[in-house]
């Protein structure tokens, strides 16, 4: 936006659109477009790719989805419908600055934009290769898929001529940023703008609209009825995630949160506990049971690798220990016990099994730092798989059933109510995966509440010092050994409660689910790069990284031995251009990022030019 253009308005409407016209003058796009011309191309673009979801794009139904209607869009066309609308109401509220549509980029302009638009080409070129997979040839394309190929190009190729948000230092001998330089550029982060103070119930009111558009998305995602629909969500969130981001509601949302952490949690929580009303049958929320299990077992890792920075590769072995102990009490009959205890002793019994095992582990290691730690832990993961392996009663004392595991667990009982039948609650019918969901759910409320006040504690200060600094920890007074051990023990514990509800969701406790690398987590090795994905040392951080490493495995089936392969592209990925995670705490931002700053002053320290 050039201060010729017709379309800058005479007034500024505030320091948003000031810092916007600044930028524009002094950042160019990627193309030799004009401002003006380059809005026009993405307009038309977006509003093309819209018009190409209208018209059918294969002519048989044997593609999943069935995307030979007219008029009618279905799956993976509403994808690309969502994406080039959203697109055109950034373009409107950032570029021509729509009032009433200002409010959607109160950070960022264009950058949203190019985001967008790429998710939307990500999406359609990715269905269109999917039907030339699927059906041998782009002969099988309708008007609709050329339409829309060639409208999500133009829409790109339009936002790549927009200037940056921010401004760019061309290289030498560059008059402009090609077009890798401008989409790198696109992930900058614009500088926070001022904002406007809402009423309190119009805050609450945004904070619960976002916890339920939250909600929806993940049942979207989740309910995805085949892998290609699930693969064109991922990609079209994945850069939509960063768009909102870019434009400053991520940052804004943030900040309502903070102000409102009760509310916020509390709205968090009943999003949550309204996702098994949402399904009619139990097939999605086993795989949600699941994730909140594999969620709860990496916040409590997080204690000792995010909060304590203890590398720790063998954590999976302390949800195998509290399962173990659940399956030997629970009534079993393949339980050499014989003994059935109620819930709450067996998750008791569970947990402290786990506690007693990892002050055991503990004490003799946590001496050890680095790598050294890493492969003591890593040794006793695959010492309690192989010890469980031997206590068959030939190789040693039978009490584990050795590589058949303790199967036919019964059901949680709770009060008289019976976990593992169906159950009619306000007018819903609730299965068994149901019930365990939001069994795991308050479990998740209680590893949520010992995280935050364990962080925010005297012990949770020492952690934090330990972790950055052990040494000068010791030299201010902090005995390391200790706050390492109780940070241990604690995950420990947290890990044993999990697997308490595990051993009942499952129905049985093998050695095998407890190895260090698996293709289906929960292992060792996904655990841990939750935590990395996710953000370590924040709350939501592991649960979102967790929910994504094992919904993906889940519904990407269909890619079969690919899994791994795209998994560790996935994390090379995001350790080049992420590396503190997804959702990022400010000191691993500063510390991951350059943030302008000289690390040492210029001069010398203490002394003047003249006294030098």
């Amino acid at each position: 936006m050039t201060a010729t253009d017709p379309t800058t308005p005479a007034e500024p409407d505030g320091p948003d659109t000031a810092k916007t016209t600044t930028s524009d003058r002094t950042t160019p796009g990627a193309l030799p477009l004009p401002a003006g011309a380059a809005r026009l191309i993405t307009a038309a673009g977006a509003a093309a790719t819209f018009a190409s979801t209208m018209l059918a794009w294969t002519w048989t139904a044997e593609f999943p989805g069935d995307l030979t209607y007219y008029g009618s869009p279905v799956d993976l066309q509403l994808l690309t419908l969502v994406g080039s609308v959203l697109t055109l109401l950034f373009l409107l509220s950032g570029a021509y600055r729509v009032r009433g549509l200002r409010w959607l980029t109160p950070g960022g302009t264009h950058s949203p934009v190019l985001l967008l638009a790429l998710g939307t080409l990500g999406t359609t070129w990715y269905t269109a290769g999917a039907i030339t997979g699927t059906l041998g040839g782009i002969v099988n394309f309708e008007p609709g898929m050329w339409v829309a190929v060639l409208a999500t190009l133009t829409t790109v190729a339009g936002a790549l001529g927009l200037p940056a948000d921010t401004p760019y230092e061309p290289l030498p001998g560059q008059e402009r940023p090609n077009p890798w330089q401008r989409l790198l550029h696109s992930f900058k982060a614009p500088a926070p703008t001022p904002a406007k103070e809402l009423p309190g119930w119009a805050e609450i009111l945004v904070i619960a609209v976002s916890f339920g558009a939250g909600l929806y998305l993940f049942t979207y995602g989740i309910d995805t009825s085949y892998g290609e629909l699930f693969v064109g969500y991922l990609v079209l969130v994945g850069f939509a995630a960063p768009a909102l981001g870019r434009a400053g509601l991520t940052r804004r949302l943030a900040g309502l949160t903070g102000k409102h952490r009760t509310i916020s949690l509390t709205a968090a929580f009943v999003a949550a506990a309204c996702f098994p009303f949402t399904q009619s049958s139990d097939q999605y929320t086993s795989v949600a049971a699941n994730i909140l299990i594999f969620a709860t077992v990496a916040l409590g890792l997080n204690v000792v690798v995010g909060l304590a920075g203890l590398l720790d590769l063998g954590y999976v072995a302390f949800l195998g220990v509290g399962a173990y102990a659940a399956a030997l009490v629970s009534g079993s009959e393949t339980s050499v016990l014989g003994v059935q205890f109620p819930f709450w002793a067996a998750v008791l019994t569970g947990a402290g099994a786990s506690l007693v095992f990892g002050v055991l582990i503990g004490a003799p290691t946590l001496r050890l730092r680095g790598d050294y730690l890493a492969i003591v832990t890593l040794g006793f993961g695959e010492i309690f798989r192989i010890v469980m392996e031997n206590l068959d009663g030939s190789s040693g004392p039978s009490v584990t059933n050795g590589a058949n595991g303790i199967a036919n667990i019964p059901d949680l009982e709770i009060f008289g109510f019976n976990l593992g039948e169906d159950h009619t609650v306000l007018g819903f019918e609730l299965g068994p995966f149901a019930n365990y969901y939001l069994l795991m759910l308050i479990f998740t409320i209680i590893v949520v509440t010992v995280f935050r006040r364990a962080d925010r504690s005297r012990i949770g200060r020492a952690w934090v010092a330990v972790r950055e600094d052990e040494t000068a920890a010791r030299a201010m007074g902090i005995n390391g050994f200790r706050v390492k051990l109780i940070a241990f023990a604690l995950g420990a514990t947290l890990a044993g409660m999990a697997g308490t509800v595990q051993a009942h969701v499952t129905s049985s406790v093998t050695p095998e689910q407890y190895q260090f690398v698996e293709v289906v987590p929960p292992n060792s090795a996904f655990l841990l790069a939750a935590v990395i994905l996710g953000g370590m040392g924040t709350v939501s951080g592991p649960l979102i990284g967790a929910s994504l490493l094992y919904l993906i495995p889940a519904k990407l089936q269909f890619i079969g031995d690919y899994q791994l392969l795209l998994f560790g592209l996935a994390l090379v990925l995001l350790m080049r251009f992420r590396p503190e995670g997804l959702i990022a705490d400010r000191r691993k931002q500063l510390e991951f990022h350059d943030t302008g700053q000289l690390d040492v002053p210029k001069g010398t320290p203490g002394l003047s030019k003249t006294g030098a």
